[in-house]
């Protein structure tokens, strides 16, 4: 089916964005260090402020991009979005100064945004009752993606050096633009939002539907949690007791398991919203994913952690894609762009605000972390439960599968 086809297409573009942007990241202190910065404190600041400043000016821009993705279309401005890192990325390679690499990383977080546009594509092309699958499909690229990207940047370093690394991502997401231009279609998934002047709405217009800033809420709070972990996990894993030698893989396991779980949950989202509605789903699974924070307290070794860490990403995967579907459903198809790109705006706030919140709380109790995640899921479960107005269904104002 056709619509099928342009799902895959915008999942592996996805897909080889996320690996090549992980790719080269998770190295990036050790490129300033080859770029001549030898003090550990200078070392972590310019790491800290080119790997912030990005998420930071996207989330300002992602409505915007959002807004003229509704009045150009969608293909144009992942297509533009992916180009932009193929430059950027090629640049990287050839700087001789730190400065230069927050510049780019500045310049990136300008022209990034394809990750909301892919989901706004899946919820666009998706026809009645399957907005779930197609949204949650997307995400698990997205969620896999970063767990492969550094292992593969790991050897692609060894072999070819930190510089050539910035080439190769380059030629990842080239390759990105080559899958959305020769195997997305847009004929027919967006004609009829163009000709449809009434659903042309303000972002003020966006946030007074229908428990659209609840569910943003929720977004923020998924992933302000999920990525709560990074600072202090390897830090919790050491203190019960794991020999120093085999905390990194410890580490590594717990971080893939999540990964794992968290792409299961998204594929199990469309099933349990069709039987259950968005509302139960989405506050159950909150609550689910605060009992395996909670489950961390009580882990008296290491490897016990795989448990609750599972569970917490099973729970998120559901709550995650529910969150996206619910809002997708009350959306004009006119908006869904603008309305994507608020939903990514406080998806990546959280990410900006997380480490930051959890590497103090981290500094003073690594326990603490866990205990204030418990208590925002279990907040959110409440909230969900007892303020979303009604469970909204699976979209279903998409073309029919013949007509995409």
């Amino acid at each position: 089916m056709a619509w099928r086809r342009n799902l895959y297409a915008i999942t592996a573009a996805g897909f080889i964005g996320f690996t090549g942007f992980t790719l080269v990241m998770p190295f990036l202190p050790l490129y300033f260090e080859q770029l001549g910065v030898s003090d550990v404190g200078d070392i972590a600041l310019w790491s800290g402020v080119s790997l912030g400043i990005t998420p930071a000016i996207t989330a300002m821009m992602a409505p915007f991009w959002g807004r003229f993705a509704d009045r150009y279309g969608r293909k144009i401005m992942v297509q533009r979005s992916l180009a932009s890192f193929v430059f950027v990325m090629a640049g990287m390679a050839y700087v001789t100064a730190p400065w230069q690499v927050f510049g780019l990383r500045a310049l990136q977080g300008l022209f990034a945004g394809y990750g909301a546009l892919t989901l706004t594509m899946a919820a666009d092309l998706a026809p009645a009752g399957q907005t779930a699958y197609a949204i949650g499909f997307v995400q698990t690229a997205q969620r896999i993606g970063p767990a492969l990207g550094p292992v593969i940047g790991g050897i692609v370093a060894q072999t070819a050096g930190l510089r050539n690394g910035f080439l190769v991502t380059a030629s990842f997401y080239l390759l990105a633009v080559l899958v959305v231009t020769f195997g997305y279609d847009e004929r027919g998934v967006l004609k009829h939002v163009a000709a449809r002047t009434d659903e042309r709405v303000t972002f003020r217009n966006l946030l007074a539907f229908e428990n659209f800033l609840l569910l943003m809420g929720v977004i923020f709070g998924l992933q302000f949690v999920d990525r709560s972990f990074g600072p202090i996990l390897p830090l919790f894993v050491s203190g019960l007791g794991t020999e120093a030698s085999r905390v990194p893989l410890l580490a590594g396991v717990l971080f893939s398991v999540s990964a794992g779980a968290g792409s299961i949950g998204h594929h199990l989202a469309g099933a349990l919203m069709s039987r259950l509605g968005a509302r139960r789903v989405i506050a159950w699974t909150c609550g689910l994913a605060g009992s395996g924070v909670a489950g961390f307290l009580l882990a008296g070794s290491a490897w016990w952690l795989a448990i609750p860490t599972a569970i917490f990403g099973i729970s998120i995967g559901v709550s995650t894609t529910c969150a996206y579907t619910a809002a997708s459903s009350i959306i004009p198809s006119g908006a869904r762009g603008s309305g994507f790109g608020l939903l990514t705006t406080a998806s990546l706030v959280g990410l900006a605000v997380s480490p930051i919140i959890s590497g103090l709380l981290g500094s003073t109790s690594i326990r603490a972390v866990f205990v204030v995640d418990a208590l925002l899921l279990a907040a959110l479960a409440v909230l969900v439960s007892r303020l979303m107005i009604k469970a909204p269904l699976p979209v279903t104002e998409s073309l029919p599968t013949e007509e995409i």
